[in-house]
């Protein structure tokens, strides 16, 4: 209400007139303006403090805004991820052990690209080598430095193209709708219905082993399950207000794709970013303890447990040979698993402040 003193009329904030102007007399009688001010406070409940500090610094909320007090968007991320122990955990496990892969080799500097001859094989810790070595001589720190450099480039490069593909095709499977999206689905469920492994082991054994090779192949055959899920958002998002107000002022497919669609999609597309990062470490693994994998003198983790022949070192006493490399193996995916998750909650608008 708007009390105005020399018409005795009491206005309401829609310009219309209010029948208990009569009023007017004793409010203003009553009340003077700290009075009333007082007043108001006391009747407006808690939580009125912030709102009039702001109101006097001249940064009221209009238009119906809630006058918030989260912060920045990427302080209020920062908050959720942090609020997650596993995950900050988890981030600087993979921090310490990416620094170990790529920056140890300069500190600690070993021969890994030659056989060294008349070496000890299959060496305890010792001074000389901290984590003995392998069955080949190799000293197994550097070895764990060489083949986890490997490992996570062949992982941030395969799932760059994974996520390269699959989003794509998702988008506009899902965007597109109707007979196109049924007929670029039945595609990815006939490639859903062969065994991934097995797929990855025919196409290798037709092109070969090469680091480059590997990387393309492992991106190319991981990208069914991402097509999946951003087909399911691109679905849901494109019969969105937003959607449908830029198609009414004239705006193109191109256009709400990459202005509307991809932005509101970025919490689904950064989640499944880690797990495929992940998925592809996991896969190159999976082929070097296959013998499949990368040829000598490359190596990743898989083919160093496989060197070792795991079974037959842990029988023999030969613990340095496998359980070091595991468990950083180890780390590495169940880091990025826990990662993943507090990032899909870090971008989840309904657990921002408003």
């Amino acid at each position: 209400m708007v009390f105005h003193r020399e018409s005795e009329e009491v206005i309401n904030e829609t310009g219309g007139y209010d029948p208990t102007g009569g009023a007017q007399d004793l409010i203003s009688t009553d009340f003077s303006r700290g009075a009333a001010e007082g007043f108001l406070h006391d009747s407006a409940g808690p939580g009125t403090d912030d709102l009039s500090l702001e109101m006097e610094a001249g940064s009221s909320p209009s238009g119906g805004a809630v006058a918030g007090t989260g912060g920045s968007l990427f302080v209020q991320m920062t908050r959720i991820f942090r609020a997650n122990k596993m995950a900050v955990v988890s981030l600087s496990a993979l921090i310490l052990v990416t620094l170990f892969c790529f920056v140890g080799p300069y500190f600690y500097k070993t021969n890994q690209l030659i056989i060294p001859i008349g070496a000890p094989v299959s060496t305890a810790p010792s001074a000389q080598h901290l984590l003995g070595t392998d069955a080949n001589g190799f000293d197994m720190i550097g070895r764990m430095m060489y083949a986890g450099k490997t490992s996570l480039t062949v992982g941030l490069l395969a799932a760059l193209i994974t996520m390269t593909f699959g989003v794509a095709y998702g988008l506009i499977a899902g965007y597109r709708g109707g007979r196109t999206d049924s007929f670029l689905m039945r595609i990815v469920d006939v490639l859903l219905s062969i065994p991934g492994l097995f797929l990855l082991l025919a196409i290798i054994a037709v092109f070969g082993h090469s680091k480059t090779m590997i990387i393309v192949i492992i991106g190319l055959t991981s990208w069914y399950g991402v097509a999946r899920l951003m087909r399911a958002e691109a679905l849901s998002l494109r019969e969105r207000e937003f959607a449908q107000a830029v198609r009414a002022m004239g705006g193109g497919s191109r256009r709400i794709i990459w202005r509307h669609i991809m932005p509101n999609s970025i919490s689904t597309m950064v989640t499944l970013a880690t797990f495929a990062v992940g998925d592809a470490i996991l896969a190159l693994a999976a082929l070097g303890f296959l013998g499949v994998g990368l040829q000598f003198p490359s190596t990743d983790w898989g083919t160093m447990i496989n060197t070792g022949n795991a079974l037959d070192q842990i029988q023999l006493g030969y613990w340095w040979e496998v359980f070091p490399v595991a468990i950083l193996f180890l780390i590495v995916i169940i880091s990025l698993n826990y990662i993943g998750d507090a990032l899909r909650d870090s971008f989840e608008v309904r657990l921002r402040e408003r």
